[in-house]
């Protein structure tokens, strides 16, 4: 597991320290943490979202920049932490949230026998966490397959096609294979920065990523966590894909 990190003033400049992991992924405190307490909601400004944003930062989410501006990209990062910690998933930052911050939970490891850089997608908790030499890289939420049947036309390869099929994001356990750079078409639409690893299904960015499975198949992601995963992710990288969704 990824040593969370906790950031400390050292005269007048930040140095941060990392904490150590036990066995297993439990969380070894250096020090007590202590938030800031404030409710935060989409739109807020201020010392105490600059907080929120590092807190997820160093315990690998990704918030975007660290600037104190509350916005899509933090809220993703929250969605991720709330669903990891058992707190349903909201723009709100309240006590329930801010305690998990303080303590939070590591997320539950699916394959405890895999290889140590691998990425595990839990469909029913909508999140996918990416482990590099057996820690915890990043956590990210997802949006997977809807479940819902679909027939759609779309020109590709010079005509216009009709494509049928169950939008569906299979259980199992795959590699990543192909990938391509920037915005890339396919017949079902536009995938950023995809990272396939089931026939045509991949990792991609999307501008849409809502807290329900809504993509033909594919796990889509935050389009901030589009752009570092490419670096992280490797080809051949096992990843496992396991549970149900519940509506």
């Amino acid at each position: 597991m990824a040593a969370p990190q906790d950031v400390r003033p050292v005269a007048g400049a930040t140095r941060v320290v990392q904490a150590p992991v036990a066995a297993a992924g439990v969380l070894v405190k250096a020090g007590a943490v202590t938030a800031p307490g404030k409710t935060l909601k989409l739109g807020s400004k201020g010392s105490a979202v600059k907080w929120l944003q590092q807190r997820l930062k160093n315990l690998r989410y990704l918030p975007g920049k660290v600037d104190g501006r509350y916005g899509g990209t933090t809220l993703a990062a929250v969605w991720a932490f709330q669903k990891v910690n058992g707190i349903k998933p909201s723009s709100t930052i309240g006590k329930r949230t801010w305690a998990a911050l303080e303590n939070p939970k590591t997320p539950k490891v699916l394959v405890p026998n895999g290889k140590p850089s691998r990425a595990e997608v839990n469909l029913s908790k909508q999140i996918m966490v990416l482990y590099v030499d057996d820690q915890v890289k990043l956590i990210t939420h997802i949006s997977s397959g809807s479940g819902v049947a679909y027939c759609e036309t779309a020109v590709w390869q010079g005509k216009s096609q009709r494509f049928c099929g169950s939008a569906t994001t299979p259980t199992g356990n795959f590699r990543t294979t192909w990938r391509a750079s920037g915005w890339h078409r396919s017949y079902l639409g536009q995938l950023y920065n995809p990272i396939f690893f089931n026939g045509g299904i991949a990792f991609h960015g999307a501008l849409s990523v809502p807290l329900y499975p809504a993509s033909h198949g594919c796990v889509r992601l935050p389009m901030n966590v589009a752009e570092v995963l490419p670096g992280l992710l490797a080809k051949g990288v096992p990843v496992h894909v396991r549970g149900r969704f519940s509506r």
